[in-house]
């Protein structure tokens, strides 16, 4: 067979070639729209190429971006790795200091920035010791800021891609460090070649040439789950939009005729409000794919009978990340609608190229049966799964490759995954496990429940014992009683609360995650009475 060496090249090449005149619809955070296609894109990319090259950009060096969804970020992604450049995909949500750290880290040379994002940038640029140049993607009239397309535009495009090996890095996504530094994951050419082929699978994304795709998952988030690469092998129509407001979302999906969309549960929430208040029925996607934390099962239920097939995803930053899927099984047809919703509730299975296991939480070395009712940690090894830390000294895998996410799950005989909990979250009462996560999404199923928040606290007689933490919603009085009788059906009469307490807020992570750790510490002198 030939020698055809997977780099990101050969998939703007492909999606050019066979899907150049594929529309890519971009709203702007000004309210502006601008529509190009994956011809334009890759004519661009080489353009930018060439852009880097005369800025000084070498081989393996690091790129920064700091920017939204749209189609000049989209065109970062080829342009980078096409000179064999690094893309460093920053997260604007970062504390001022963990920002600082990455660039430094990453040794960032260029800075590609959005205008809404200019006060950072001022703010961080004194502190970003290696970033020579910085290029705004969307400057405003009159700015004497470096401008995207002005940029790109001095060049002709007569540039070949930078060849080399599969396993030459092209992009460089840092985890959120909840504990610590953010630690980098650098990703391969070949792995995400291999990674986007595997989103096209039925069992994943499901795309095809008449697939119209609107992405709320950020492109800064971990490599935007793939789709980016994954869209431009289908060829298919992306429409982006800069902001993420769900009245704007809404509008592009009506106009657009989007089929599928992708973010996190709290995305999916605000436009279930938004429709809600104005009294009009949610889009008619063909499929939503759910990830980032646990879908509640009222979402998914509503999506659902709205006629949409809810792909509920599991994975991190260190998988690439897809991890699992869920879609329909072999006997979907022969499911009620509960059991439908009941097996959606779930992380799904494994796609091809994806491996995994749980180990006892008290003997990692004793690994688990896939009987749907053992619940241990969850490890994780495939083609695209992380090796070892950018910069790292030692692998962080075991002899056998195996990752351990740091999740707790049970995986159900037919290779469904069921998360639970983090490693660092479950709660030991008695000897026996509680999920602080079933808890908690129970907990929100309760109609007058913004946000919920379980912890373990120590307790003089069961060693720890789950406190519930809620914020109510706005105008609501709901009480303790009212939330243990919400609960009493829905969980194991052992894993009720000990306590609810309520709160104004509960602390996040810069990514938008429930903080457990600054949590304890908020409430580090919390008693639990005997």
């Amino acid at each position: 067979m030939q020698d055809w060496t997977m780099r990101i090249t050969h998939v703007i090449d492909h999606a050019a070639r066979e899907a150049g005149t594929r529309e890519i619809v971009t709203h702007w955070a000004d309210g502006t729209e601008t529509r190009t296609n994956w011809a334009e894109v890759r004519r661009d990319a080489l353009k930018m190429a060439q852009a880097l090259q005369v800025l000084g950009v070498k081989k393996g060096e690091r790129v920064a971006s700091l920017a939204m969804n749209h189609s000049r970020h989209l065109v970062s992604w080829y342009g980078v790795a096409g000179m064999g450049g690094v893309l460093h995909t920053v997260n604007p949500r970062l504390f001022d200091d963990q920002l600082e750290y990455i660039a430094n880290h990453a040794e960032d040379k260029v800075m590609l920035y959005d205008a809404a994002f200019q006060p950072i940038v001022d703010k961080m640029k004194s502190k970003w010791t290696t970033i020579e140049h910085y290029i705004c993607f969307d400057p405003p009239a009159g700015s004497d800021v470096i401008a995207f397309e002005d940029w790109i535009g001095a060049q002709d495009g007569d540039f070949s891609w930078v060849t080399g090996s599969a396993q030459d890095p092209c992009m460089l996504c840092y985890t959120s460090g909840t504990t610590g530094n953010p630690k980098g994951v650098q990703y391969e050419h070949g792995s995400t070649v291999l990674h986007a082929v595997s989103g096209l699978q039925p069992s994943t994304f499901n795309f095809s040439a008449s697939s119209v795709m609107l992405p709320v998952v950020p492109m800064f988030h971990a490599a935007s789950w793939g789709l980016p690469y994954a869209g431009a092998m289908a060829g298919i129509k992306f429409v982006f939009s800069a902001v993420n407001d769900p009245a704007v979302l809404h509008e592009l999906m009506e106009r657009e005729g989007v089929t599928d969309s992708a973010g996190v549960p709290t995305v999916w929430l605000a436009h279930f409000n938004y429709c809600d208040a104005q009294g009009i029925d949610l889009p008619k996607l063909k499929a939503a794919t759910i990830g980032g934390s646990a879908c509640p099962r009222f979402m998914i239920e509503r999506l659902m009978k709205n006629g949409t097939r809810v792909q509920h995803a599991w994975g991190m930053t260190e998988t690439s990340p897809i991890g699992t899927v869920g879609g329909p099984t072999w006997d979907w047809e022969d499911l009620t609608f509960e059991q439908k919703v009941d097996k959606t509730a779930m992380q799904g299975r494994p796609i091809f190229g994806v491996e995994l296991r749980t180990v006892d939480l008290d003997d990692w070395g004793k690994e688990l049966p896939r009987d749907g009712k053992s619940s241990g940690a969850l490890q994780i090894r495939g083609p695209w799964i992380i090796k070892r830390y950018f910069k790292a000294e030692k692998d962080c895998v075991d002899a056998d490759n195996w990752f351990d996410t740091g999740d707790v799950g049970i995986i159900h005989p037919d290779g469904t995954l069921q998360l639970t909990d983090r490693t660092k979250d479950v709660i030991k009462s008695g000897g026996e496990w509680i999920s602080s996560v079933e808890l908690e999404n129970a907990a929100v199923g309760h109609p007058e429940v913004a946000e919920a928040a379980a912890v373990g606290m120590p307790h003089p007689k069961w060693d720890e014992r789950p406190v519930l933490f809620v914020v109510r919603k706005e105008g609501s009085n709901v009480s303790a009683d009212d939330i243990n009788e919400h609960l009493k059906p829905l969980i194991a009469k052992w894993w009720m609360p000990d306590a609810v307490e309520f709160v104004d807020d509960i602390p996040h992570t810069a990514t938008g995650k429930i903080s457990k750790k600054d949590l304890r510490e908020r409430f580090s002198d919390y008693k639990l009475g005997a």
